[in-house]
């Protein structure tokens, strides 16, 4: 049942994908409603195999890095959702469009990339065994998710501005895009937050301290001042500081897929235990 549900979720979304770069290109929109559609049957196929992982582990399914993965993925494409929805105009292909790739990269990655040692079901680790697991980790992973999202939205606007790509150009929604762009990375701010802040509780109990300069609590800290720098600056009433902030979110994104994978692959640190080196 869960491997079915692996390549179901990634064959639809890679479908959504394919829907929505059609929509762009061939301008037919039939393709975006498929493009939802296919993003919905992705999310709901993913929260499945969450849940079925959850009942047979008998906790939260965020123990390892093929769960937080997958997580990340369906958190991904549930911000999508929403955002199409609220965003009623004829151009919600561009979010797809742009997202879409990023949630299917997490999906395969997870399904076909990790080895099959680190996607297998394994008790907790000590460390785990806290009622912190999801509280701290969701937290933290809806955080990454939200701030994705913004910061591929501001990467799509800037492509988009400098392109000056004709009655295209003219008419993409510039302004609904950063007002996406800016209420998702404002959301996503206040989570990554309360993360940082439940994380160092989590430490306190399980390491006896409450900061150690961990490479994953390092880059944390990194991200948090990224994002601070960029709402200082979409808050601050000065003409081009869309241009500027969204330079700013493009850089964000680099540093937020450090924070999530690259401490895990590139460091060792106390955050490593349930994730790469295991």
């Amino acid at each position: 049942m869960e491997n079915w549900l692996n390549n179901f979720s990634f064959f639809i979304l890679f479908c959504s994908m394919g829907f929505y770069w059609i929509r762009a290109f061939f301008n037919l929109p039939i393709f975006s409603f498929l493009g939802r559609f296919s993003v919905i049957g992705g999310n709901v196929s993913m929260l499945f195999l969450l849940i079925s992982r959850g009942f047979v582990q008998n906790h939260f399914p965020l123990s390892n890095f093929y769960e937080a993965l997958v997580f990340l993925s369906w958190s991904l494409t549930f911000i999508q959702i929403i955002i199409e929805y609220y965003l009623k105009n004829s151009y919600q292909f561009i979010i797809g469009g742009m997202t879409t790739p990023t949630a299917l990269f997490l999906n395969g990655f997870a399904s076909f990339q990790l080895p099959e040692s680190m996607q297998k079901f394994s008790p907790l680790v000590p460390a785990l065994q806290s009622n912190w697991l999801m509280m701290h980790v969701t937290v933290m992973l809806l955080s990454y998710a939200t701030l994705i999202c913004g910061c591929i939205i501001s990467i799509g606007y800037l492509f988009l501005y400098k392109s000056k790509s004709g009655v295209l150009h003219q008419r993409v929604p510039f302004s609904q895009l950063d007002q996406m762009s800016f209420r998702s990375i404002s959301i996503g701010f206040p989570l990554l937050t309360l993360g940082i802040i439940s994380g160092s509780v989590w430490a306190n109990e399980a390491w006896g301290s409450y900061w150690s300069w961990d490479p994953k609590e390092t880059w944390s800290l990194i991200t948090w001042i990224i994002f601070a720098v960029y709402l200082h600056l979409r808050l601050t009433k000065v003409p081009q500081n869309e241009i500027k902030s969204a330079f700013v979110a493009t850089g964000g994104f680099f540093v937020v897929w450090i924070c999530f994978l690259g401490v895990n692959f590139l460091s060792k640190g106390l955050h490593s235990y349930g994730w790469f080196f295991s």
